[in-house]
């Protein structure tokens, strides 16, 4: 068995990032910015008031000082002339700022009687004027590889920019093997179960921006196999559940070498998903995860995750590791690294008492995995360890 980093570290050689291509900003959030963009424009493209209120000369706004208004500015309609002395613009926010004028006195702090404004409240120094380029100039860069949020997406649309270079979204084809399975709505028979890996995988990875595919269920035979890894064609990275252990009905490793593929490893010293393959089939990475529901999603977290963070562009990222005290005390760890699920909840991190591979109850209910490193010893209650969000 290697241990989960030896591991990471084969499973990114397996893959580098994919292809760029162009999308509509509509489309872009979510995405891996794959190239640095350069702003068009500076933004505001003018000085403009960030106020309601009077555009005036600033070295007038006294304390009961009168002022005839000559006209009005607001947001995408400017004021065409010049502000001379003892003159002011009616303005509102967004509106450009005036020629002539260096302040904006608040519509708070002024009367108003016809054209005439006087100003009755001490205006303060403050000049309530957005600089033009205070957000940002023409050639300000946004700077790749990032996952864009909607934030960005926002800044982006203010640059001007209405077509993102992002990395073309990895396809994955998600494939569950085993007699025992039948899909969501399906009548199971007596000893059968419903598949439930694929579903929670399939979510998992299209939050990350992938395309996930799941096709159907691979029989334990061979012939049920090959024609599960024919229709995964085209995908970019292949991942089986079930099927990669040693028993007499598992299969997928035998089938898929005979297949072409090129092994990396297989087992890993962890809990929960000792039995990991990995390796490359044909031009796709494939990674053959364990069969029981949480060390499949563990596994899809803790490897599959970074493996195609990297085919986006983001680089050779583990999951990083947080640190939190412990509500209650834990038991020596065995000889394998640890993910065991948790609870962070004020600052504290509580471990779920049963942890067996198959409780996807707990999992569900868990926001953390806590990760102890092998021979861990006993931990006491206040301890700092490290845990994993989920």
């Amino acid at each position: 068995m290697i241990t989960v980093d030896e591991a990471l570290a084969h499973l990114f050689a397996l893959a580098g990032p994919l292809e760029t291509e162009t999308v509509p900003l509509t489309d872009a959030a979510g995405r891996v910015l794959s190239e640095t963009v350069h702003a068009t424009r500076d933004q505001p493209p003018f000085a403009a008031s960030s106020m309601d209120g009077y555009a005036l000369k600033g070295v007038e706004a006294d304390l009961h000082a009168q002022f005839m208004v000559i006209g009005e500015a607001a947001a995408g309609h400017g004021f065409a002339g010049q502000v001379g002395p003892g003159q002011a613009v009616r303005i509102f926010t967004g509106a450009p700022i005036p020629d002539g004028a260096d302040k904006v006195v608040i519509q708070e702090d002024v009367t108003r009687a016809g054209d005439l404004v006087t100003i009755s409240d001490d205006p303060g120094p403050k000049t309530n004027i957005r600089p033009a380029g205070g957000d940002f100039s023409k050639g300000t860069a946004l700077e790749a590889p990032r996952r864009l949020s909607p934030q960005d997406v926002a800044l982006l649309a203010s640059m001007n920019i209405p077509n993102v270079p992002v990395t073309r979204k990895p396809v994955v084809a998600l494939i569950s093997t085993g007699d025992e399975l039948v899909l969501p709505g399906e009548t199971p028979g007596p000893d059968q179960i419903i598949a439930s890996n694929t579903f929670g995988l399939k979510a998992m990875l299209e939050g990350m921006g992938c395309t996930a595919r799941i096709l159907p269920i691979a029989r334990d035979t061979e012939a049920s196999l090959r024609m599960a890894f024919d229709l995964a064609a085209g995908a970019d990275l292949i991942v089986t559940i079930g099927g990669a252990s040693v028993g007499d009905h598992d299969l997928v490793g035998d089938v898929a070498h005979a297949m072409g593929m090129e092994r990396s490893f297989y087992k890993i010293a962890m809990r929960p998903g000792k039995p990991l393959m990995a390796g490359r089939m044909g031009e796709a990475a494939m990674v053959g995860l364990p069969g029981n529901p949480v060390s499949a999603m563990v596994c899809g977290h803790v490897f599959v995750a970074p493996l195609l963070r990297k085919m986006q562009g983001l680089g050779e990222t583990p999951l990083r590791a947080l640190q939190a005290k412990l509500s209650e005390p834990l038991g020596a760890n065995g000889p394998r690294q640890h993910y065991m699920r948790a609870v962070i909840d004020s600052g504290t991190v509580r471990a779920f008492d049963n942890q067996d591979s198959s409780l996807l109850t707990v999992l569900s209910a868990a926001n953390a995995l806590l990760v102890r490193a092998p021979h861990d010893p006993a931990r006491k209650a206040e301890e700092m360890v490290d845990y994993i969000p989920l």
